[in-house]
């Protein structure tokens, strides 16, 4: 399992008679578009089907250094804790999830040098097992970019030590692959709203009964005893299976009124980083209850 870390400093190699070199490895889980020593990646999800059994993606260096760039497939979906915290845990091996398409999907390249300023399509070829139920299967396309080795001086020569920055940077990016006829589906099976220091927070359960992920939008509103706006917070939602979700709202406006209330509203509209061709329309849903 790899998860968004910084690795520990290897042991020192002696280099030369008096000098030793410190190898610091850097490995971080980074988001779409951020830039930071490494790799821009397009689009942010790839899509494939029974229809299309190919798919591509770009990648940009716009660093000024060449850059060495590794693709490979992994798997992880979006967990959730008891506080409705979500994190995502990367697996390459032992995938035991009947979804997991991680196997059967091939990129080309898997490795490459990108020039400063140069780009690269790395394309993707599915052979799916010929009795694949219909649905969407998932993986993660990992890429990970590292630059040149840069030597940072020490502040004295007196021992000869110099550290070696070798920054390798990762990110991953979800792979959906459908086949047959696909429906989305949302149920929100439990929703509990708790004051605490002037302010609320929500913990909704959601439970996915589509055969395709749900992909949408989580709204909160938050409302005083004369239904005077109080708060409001939109999410970016992605349920596989079953997901909670902890939404905080913090109570503002001139003395307002108790009981509180909360609205939510979930649905499919509102989210741009998926094309419309793309996304496959679910059920909304509209839930109001009391703060306890």
């Amino acid at each position: 399992m790899k998860k968004s870390s910084a690795d520990s400093p290897r042991k020192p190699v002696r280099a030369g008679k008096r000098g030793l070199i410190f190898v610091l490895l850097l490995l971080v889980v980074l988001p779409i578009g951020e830039i930071l020593a490494g790799v821009l990646v397009a689009p942010t999800v790839v899509f494939l089907s029974d229809k299309n059994r190919t798919g591509r993606l770009i990648i940009r260096n716009p660093g000024s250094d060449p850059k060495e760039v590794e693709i490979r497939m992994g798997f992880g979906l979006p967990e959730s804790d008891s506080l409705g915290n979500v994190r995502v845990s990367l697996l390459d091996s032992a995938v035991t999830d009947p979804h997991s398409a991680m196997d059967w999907i091939k990129p080309f390249p898997r490795k490459l040098v990108l020039p400063p300023g140069g780009n690269q399509t790395v394309r993707f070829v599915a052979t799916p097992p010929r009795d694949l139920p219909d649905g969407e299967y998932w993986a993660r396309v990992v890429v990970k970019s590292q630059e040149s080795q840069v030597v940072m001086p020490s502040a004295t020569n007196e021992e000869g030590i110099s550290t070696n920055l070798n920054m390798i940077m990762q990110t991953a990016i979800s792979l959906k692959y459908r086949k047959g006829n696909l429906y989305s589906k949302l149920e929100l099976t439990d929703a509990r709203a708790t004051l605490k220091d002037s302010r609320v927070n929500v913990l909704v359960d959601l439970i996915n009964r589509g055969n395709v992920s749900y992909i949408g939008v989580l709204n909160c509103r938050l409302t005083d005893a004369d239904n005077n706006e109080l708060s409001n917070q939109r999410i970016d939602l992605a349920v596989y299976y079953d997901l909670k979700r902890n939404v905080v709202l913090p109570i503002s406006g001139l003395r307002p009124k108790p009981p509180y209330n909360v609205e939510i509203f979930i649905t499919n509209d509102g989210r741009t980083d998926i094309e419309p061709k793309d996304r496959i329309r679910g059920n909304e849903i509209k839930y109001s209850l009391t703060v306890e």
